[in-house]
């Protein structure tokens, strides 16, 4: 099974942050090519709330949600490129809605990067 790296410095962050960003109604994840090139073993992704959403254990029940969603699409059906770097702010929506349709969120947003991919790989 793959391991989650989180970003841990703040630049690396800041550049992630001008780069692509897709927006839906559970989150908003901005994407870039890693920032190392380093061994496949790890994926780099990182899970973000603001404060603004709720308290605490709000905030931690929707990052374990997106977590366990990129997991299991992470297993079954391989389509997230672990060369790429990811940061996902989630939103209030996902704390009220069921985890189906989450994943579903999930799983399309990660279709439409690779289609992105692909296409500018091309150009």
């Amino acid at each position: 099974m793959i391991k989650f790296k989180s970003l841990n410095q703040s630049k690396h962050f800041l550049k992630i942050l001008k780069k692509k960003r897709i927006n839906n109604k559970y989150f908003t994840i901005y994407f870039d090519k890693n920032y190392k090139n380093a061994l496949n073993k790890y994926l780099n992704i990182s899970f973000v709330m603001k404060k603004s959403v709720g308290n605490a254990v709000k905030r931690n029940k929707i990052k374990r949600k997106l977590k366990y969603a990129v997991q299991k699409i992470l297993k079954e059906k391989r389509i997230i490129d672990q060369n790429y770097t990811y940061v996902i702010f989630g939103k209030n929506n996902v704390y009220k809605d069921k985890f189906s349709l989450i994943l579903n969120e999930v799983n399309e947003t990660f279709k439409k990067i690779k289609e992105w991919k692909t296409k500018n790989e091309i150009n």
